[in-house]
């Protein structure tokens, strides 16, 4: 299952680091590389990232990990369910 955190988290590395390989993006998460293709398949599929082949210098077959709007949109209102989670409830 594809939790907000871990939802957050590699929009938050995609974000950064657009080319990052699945392997790396795994060992980033401290996640498995099984877990990393199937929740970058889940993103795709939602349509909150989209993968565009290209080719690296070494002749290798790679993706481009880009946000989608809907991706941005969907990293901001996880951001701000975590911060109103973690503020502390304040009445007057």
């Amino acid at each position: 299952m594809l939790t907000d955190e871990y939802r957050y988290k590699i929009l938050k590395e995609l974000q950064q680091d657009p080319d990052l390989s699945q392997r790396e993006l795994a060992k980033r998460l401290g996640i498995s590389l099984g877990k990393a293709n199937f929740c970058l398949k889940a993103l795709i599929e939602k349509g909150s990232i989209k993968a565009d082949n290209f080719k690296n210098s070494a002749n290798k077959t790679g993706y481009l990990y880009l946000l989608t709007p809907k991706g941005i949109e969907e990293k901001v209102t996880l951001t701000q369910r975590f911060l109103q989670r973690k503020s502390p409830n304040t009445k007057p």
